[in-house]
């Protein structure tokens, strides 16, 4: 399937897919000044959905076929409801989460996610909180960016040193039942714990605010595609517990990520995948 030229020019391109995301997030807020009436069903595969999802995924889906029609999308709703683009042909496509972190809505903690999928890498991703009003951006090494709304100001972002005091964690909202987490920060000197229920945990180590993120445990290719392109071109990595890069586009897999660990990319593999093993 031939491509059109605007793929050539990530950042052209990522220019014209943060419009869509903007719009696709401004379109949510209405469900969050609502939220506690805020209407949420369960899917088949047992995760929340709600109308802004639903609203947010069709304008994501209408600005992208617009843009490069040429390149399919998957989508988390349109997943769900079994339309499943065949990837054969194509060497690119899009990952698309409208709404991640739908458990955390009434918090105000949830992102609207795209990636670009070049070959099963991630090479451009953007990541929007509507609520914060912060916006990231990432095309390629050194092309990192976060936009902020309440100031209209954007600046490159990248990864820092591990600082002395020690390292700032990221983790998810919900408990380590299995203790799992805690025995692989135990070779670590961990200065803070941060808790977040949405792909804004790989945009604060993109942005120099973390340093380690690991995740064990389901999860699937869309709620962590765009925030793996934000990282890389930070400078940081996402490894499996073997060692690989994430690739993305496993249908066979019902697109479902293998356990990884993300970091600044200043921690040798080796010291990140002994400690997850041991």
């Amino acid at each position: 399937m031939s491509n059109p030229r605007i793929l050539e020019y990530p950042k052209a391109l990522c220019n014209q897919v943060k419009r869509i995301v903007l719009e696709a997030g401004q379109a949510t807020l209405p469900y969050y000044d609502m939220v506690e009436t805020l209407h949420v069903t369960t899917k088949a595969d047992g995760s929340p959905v709600t109308e802004a999802d639903k609203i947010a995924e069709a304008i994501i889906e209408k600005g992208l076929l617009e843009l490069v029609p040429s390149v399919p999308m998957i989508g988390e709703e349109a997943v769900s409801e079994g339309r499943i683009p065949d990837l054969t042909n194509t060497d690119y496509f899009w990952l698309v989460d409208p709404v991640d972190g739908t458990k955390g809505f009434a918090s105000g903690d949830y992102t609207v996610n795209v990636a670009l999928i070049h070959k099963g890498e991630p090479v451009m991703g953007i990541i929007y909180a509507p609520v914060h009003g912060d916006l990231y951006t990432g095309c390629g090494p050194g092309e990192a960016m976060r936009y902020r709304e309440s100031t209209g100001t954007e600046k490159e972002i990248r990864v820092r040193d591990i600082p002395r005091e020690g390292f700032t964690i990221v983790t998810n909202r919900t408990s380590d039942p299995h203790g799992k987490i805690e025995k692989f920060l135990e070779r670590f000197t961990v200065n803070k714990t941060l808790r977040l229920g949405s792909s804004l945990k790989l945009c604060l180590i993109a942005a120099g605010k973390a340093d380690l993120y690991p995740r064990f445990g389901q999860i699937s290719e869309w709620d962590i595609a765009a925030g793996d392109a934000i990282l890389r071109s930070a400078g940081g990595s996402i490894i499996d517990l073997d060692g690989n890069t994430l690739t993305y586009g496993h249908a066979d897999k019902k697109f479902i990520s293998p356990e990884f660990i993300a970091s600044a990319g200043k921690i040798e593999p080796a010291v990140l995948l002994d400690t997850a093993t041991s």
